[in-house]
């Protein structure tokens, strides 16, 4: 069968060359009956039939009064082309799936292969110092990793917002660790808070508050977690006597908890303008002494109290400046 150069373009797009050397014929005859293309191609004509009806599902071929009319190469080649693209396309997400996949398998590996072993890595750990610079080192051998912690009552985090936040908050701005941070509602009331949770969401971290946390404890990473010695027992003002374990199985089960009880807790944030219509309406101001007080439609201010009421989860003003006022931002 003849064969030419301009052949090897679609043969790179995939037709065959059998399909191709009579696409090429079809082209220079323009117009020819099934006889008239099996004698260009010196190939039979049953042969010839079946390689034309290839060419005509692929849209290069038309078939009239039992004649073969070629169509211009450029609607089949960009058939062909969009096609192809289309599979690398695909091809292209698929590998970035399974890319995106191998971290979590690798986790499963690792979870697995601690168990078959019996290994579990346990530091002893007794002071607050040594625990936040043990935090802070493993941080900076993980760049970027994922610290999430949890404190169970007011005074552990008074004691981290007064004496420990700092360093968390540079190793934030400094990229050697994100943060999310679960606290309970009773300790938005902690002198330090308001200004330290505001550091830490400049800085990148999220705050969120909780009615009840269980227990203290953090999970960095995909192997490092910090556990208090008794499970729901706060640390000692003086010792904190807790274990670093290094362990992808414990890790995944803190941050299974962890993701639970995050997904319960509201943000702690608090949105300037609602705040400042349920102060001025914990004084006693109707909507229309609100407006004029802060230069506002009653509209606007109507608008401010929606957002208050549903910020708090709250089902009424009423409700939403009781939460406000339990969570210390009146």
């Amino acid at each position: 069968m003849n064969t030419t150069r301009n052949a090897d373009p679609l043969q790179a797009l995939g037709l065959g060359e059998a399909e191709t050397a009579v696409y090429t014929t079809v082209l220079r005859l323009h117009r020819a009956t099934l006889d008239e293309v099996a004698q260009a191609v010196d190939e039979p004509a049953d042969r010839v039939a079946g390689l034309l009806a290839t060419l005509i599902r692929l849209g290069a071929v038309d078939e009239a009064a039992g004649e073969y009319l070629a169509r211009h190469p450029a609607g089949p080649v960009g058939r062909l082309v969009a096609e192809r693209l289309s599979l690398l396309a695909l091809q292209s997400r698929q590998i970035d799936e399974m890319l995106a996949a191998v971290g979590d398998l690798a986790q499963h590996y690792d979870s697995g292969r601690d168990y078959r072993r019996g290994e579990l890595s346990v530091r002893s750990l007794t002071g607050a110092d040594e625990l936040y610079e043990a935090v802070i080192g493993l941080a900076g051998q993980a760049p970027r990793a994922e610290l999430v912690a949890a404190l169970p009552d007011r005074r552990t985090t008074g004691d981290f917002f007064e004496k420990h936040a700092d360093m968390w908050i540079r190793a934030i701005k400094e990229g050697d660790l994100t943060s999310r941070l679960l606290v309970p509602v009773s300790a938005l009331g902690v002198p330090s808070f308001r200004e330290t949770a505001g550091l830490l969401n400049r800085a990148g971290a999220e705050v969120r508050s909780l009615d009840q946390v269980p227990s203290w404890f953090f999970a960095l990473g995909a192997d490092a977690a910090g556990l208090p010695v008794q499970w729901g027992a706060s640390p000692s003002e003086h010792a904190y006597n807790c274990s670093l374990v290094r362990s992808p199985v414990v890790v995944g089960a803190l941050r299974a908890l962890f993701g639970e009880l995050w997904g319960r807790a509201v943000p702690v944030a608090r949105p300037g303008g609602a705040i400042q219509v349920l102060r001025l309406a914990a004084q006693g101001l109707s909507d229309e002494s609100i407006a004029r007080h802060l230069g506002l439609s009653v509209r606007t201010v109507r608008a401010r109290f929606a957002q208050a009421i549903a910020e708090l989860g709250a089902n009424s003003r009423f409700q939403a400046g009781v939460e406000a006022s339990r969570r210390s931002w009146l």
